[in-house]
């Protein structure tokens, strides 16, 4: 990781219908940051119907992206990334529109990349006891689990991989390649994560609840955690297909073996299968979905291969054209 020449930060705000908040949050955005020459705001307007745009302009945002309908937030946050480096980002901190978050300490997500000792810094709701929010126990539950599920895959521990509140570096906007369309949070830290960028967590004081409407994105916690959870299997599948096929495959082909090895040898010391003839229907059926599966993990670790190749292919097409825009 390379030290960042923090000239320019840009303050991303996705927003859908947010109206009643974010021009008091663009105005509190602080516009001077130590190592930092230059603080925009972008505000990306997801087909908001209500007066978010106009509002986010009288409040003085630098710029404002906007597209319709409303594509969702993993959409617009990708769309975002885009933007900010077109803007001239040399670190990217993503807020939300609704207040829950304080614009106040972005300084403090801000400084881990700015040092160039991280490449993402997300906030942490968790990590001190005294500074976490009041929210419904089943937004709590959920949190905590999908945390401790990324934690496990990527063998690293953290507190809180739910957060939007996050900055991120211009190797590390470059770096991502994100397809979610309803949400962004868990697929980027396993996305950067397995690319070797590096991410570290700050405590901070959170709002627990939205003071203003509801959440655009958790309408259901079942539904929510459905969605997360299709995210985070692909993002598993993106990133280690030979594992997770492998391991799948060889899960089935040993439940199928097992059995049908000991039914074999009690045939061959008996002669006879009865009473227990459907294991082999059993044995064969799992033990050739199981070599299918194994396979399948070959052949997906072969495409994970040509799938780097395109991704760094894809990353220097980036810089290239970044670095095309300053001429």
């Amino acid at each position: 990781m390379q030290k960042q020449k923090a000239n320019i930060l840009v303050v991303m705000v996705p927003c859908f219908n947010e109206e009643k908040t974010i021009a008091e949050l663009v105005k509190r955005i602080p516009r001077k940051i130590n190592g930092v020459s230059q603080v925009k705001v972008l505000v990306l307007n997801d087909g908001s119907k209500d007066n978010t745009v106009s509002q986010a302009k009288k409040a003085g945002a630098d710029k404002i992206y906007s597209h319709y309908p409303n594509k969702g937030l993993g959409v617009t946050f990708r769309k975002g990334l885009e933007e900010a480096l077109r803007m001239g980002a040399n670190v990217i901190v993503n807020i939300d529109a609704d207040l829950q978050f304080n614009p106040e300490d972005i300084p403090l997500i801000a400084k881990p990349v700015i040092q160039g000792v991280a490449d993402m810094c997300t906030a942490t709701r968790f990590a001190v006891k005294e500074l976490e929010p009041k929210m419904p126990f089943i937004k709590k539950f959920g949190n905590l689990f999908f945390t401790k599920l990324i934690s496990l895959i990527l063998n690293k521990k953290f507190t809180d991989t739910q957060c939007g509140f996050r900055a991120y570096s211009k190797e590390a906007a470059l770096r991502a390649n994100l397809f979610g369309k309803f949400t962004y949070t868990q697929e980027t830290f396993i996305n950067l994560a397995n690319k070797g960028m590096i991410i570290t967590e700050v405590p901070i004081k959170v709002r627990g609840e939205r003071e203003h409407g509801k959440s655009k994105i958790v309408k259901s916690w079942w539904a929510y955690g459905i969605k997360s959870g299709i995210i985070i299997t692909r993002a598993i599948v993106d990133s280690h297909p030979l594992k997770f096929f492998g391991l799948l495959g060889g899960t089935l082909f040993a439940v199928g073996f097992f059995p049908g090895l000991w039914l074999f040898i009690r045939w061959l010391n008996l002669g006879i299968t009865h009473p227990y003839s459907s294991l082999i229907t059993f044995s064969a059926t799992f033990m050739i979905l199981g070599f299918l599966l194994l396979i399948l993990a070959l052949l997906s670790d072969l495409i994970d291969r040509q799938k780097k190749l395109v991704e760094e292919s894809i990353y220097l097409q980036k810089k290239m054209m970044l670095e095309n825009n300053k001429k």
